[in-house]
């Protein structure tokens, strides 16, 4: 603990090693202080923590991990993840390397539980692996998309039976004026209702999909036919140029009542908010690998701030003239859930008096190859 007495350079050599000693002895205990610390930290968190290095062999873990996944310290050290958590969505996560977005499954220890993994780099060569319970917010989820689902349905045989009878009421030519227009604006209102309960209905069953989007292949010209058929009729008395650039050999793999709903919301809303006799245009081909899909007109244009929400549920930019045009709110919406199931997202350019571009690009995997020439 302290040098010995020595004569002549052996003093020295002695006060060196002693203070080489103590100087290591400081570092060893902050070390220890620090690693203390960190332990008694990642002991706080609300979260379950597991380390994991190259080879997906367990190195540390903090008390929650070891309650929510069962997991053993220090018995289970050096044992690889994926034996203990054997979910295949897992699995195929962990081992795919792209951890940009977390995934949610059921609980190891418990399958009434949803646990949400999270994975990113950690040290040299070791991964942070971050497990949250979400089983109340997948619950409250799962809550409110039956609400939906349930609600929308109920009301779809009042809103009919009133419709029927407003159609009947409309052809009496003994009514009076008021009356007359009063059961007209009721008929139009019931018919807003009933499209809002239809885009509701079509949200819930995107939203609960479980249909595999690579099982069946979607003859994308012939739906644009039917929808350019759909386009011209409401098209009528809009005075509208529309044009359509439709790559016929283009085909995708996918959900094609989906993809319908999603391409003619686009395409109708431009029809409905350009001013009459604008130029629409739509255009289908590949593209930077993919298929490229957009709608582009010279209308009015958005403002930038109104850009980033337009596709939250029921957000509209000018709420007098979506009741005039009949829009639900949910159009955009419905074609950001449709674009998440087939792996793409929506982009939207747009500037005021110049008119909007709404598109977006499928991947390349998605596009059907016909090498069978069938």
């Amino acid at each position: 603990m302290s040098p010995p007495s020595a004569p002549g350079i052996w003093e020295h050599v002695y006060e060196g090693v002693y203070y080489l000693q103590r100087r290591n002895r400081n570092k060893r205990r902050s070390l220890g202080e620090l690693v203390k610390r960190f332990r008694e930290g990642s002991e706080a968190l609300p979260d379950a923590v597991v380390v994991v290095d190259k080879e997906a062999k367990i190195v540390w873990c903090n008390r929650h991990a070891r309650i929510e996944m069962g997991l053993k310290w220090p018995e289970d050290t050096g044992r690889r993840i994926d034996n203990l958590v054997r979910h295949p969505d897992f699995i195929e996560y962990f081992h795919s390397g792209d951890y940009h977005y977390p995934i949610e499954i059921p609980a190891p220890t418990n399958p009434n539980k949803t646990f949400e993994y999270r994975i990113m780099s950690y040290g040299e060569d070791q991964l942070l692996l971050i497990i949250r319970d979400v089983s109340r917010v997948s619950q409250l989820e799962e809550m409110r998309k039956d609400f939906v689902a349930n609600v929308s349905h109920e009301l779809r045989t009042p809103l009919t039976v009133i419709n029927g009878y407003l159609e009947v009421l409309d052809g009496d030519e003994q009514q009076s004026a008021f009356a007359s227009k009063a059961i007209s604006e009721m008929g139009t209102q019931t018919k807003r209702m009933q499209n809002l309960i239809e885009d509701l209905l079509i949200l819930s069953r995107i939203e609960a999909s479980a249909e595999r989007i690579y099982e069946n292949s979607i003859d994308m010209t012939a739906m644009f036919k039917q929808i350019e058929l759909e386009a011209t009729s409401l098209n009528r008395d809009k005075g509208h140029k529309i044009q359509f650039k439709i790559d016929d050999s283009l085909r995708i793999f996918g959900v094609e009542t989906e993809m319908r709903s999603a391409c003619s919301n686009l395409i109708f809303n431009a029809i409905n908010y350009t001013p009459p006799g604008g130029r629409i245009k739509v255009l289908w081909k590949r593209r930077d690998g993919g298929a490229f899909f957009a709608v582009q007109d010279d209308g009015d244009g958005i403002e930038e701030k109104h850009l980033r929400r337009l596709t939250e549920r029921f957000y509209r930019i000018d709420k007098a003239r979506s009741r005039t045009t009949g829009g639900s709110g949910l159009g955009l919406s419905i074609v950001k859930h449709v674009l998440n199931h087939h792996n793409s997202t929506l982009n939207i350019e747009s500037k005021v008096g110049k008119g909007s571009e709404f598109s977006f690009i499928l991947p390349p995997e998605l596009i059907y190859e016909n090498s069978l020439g069938d």
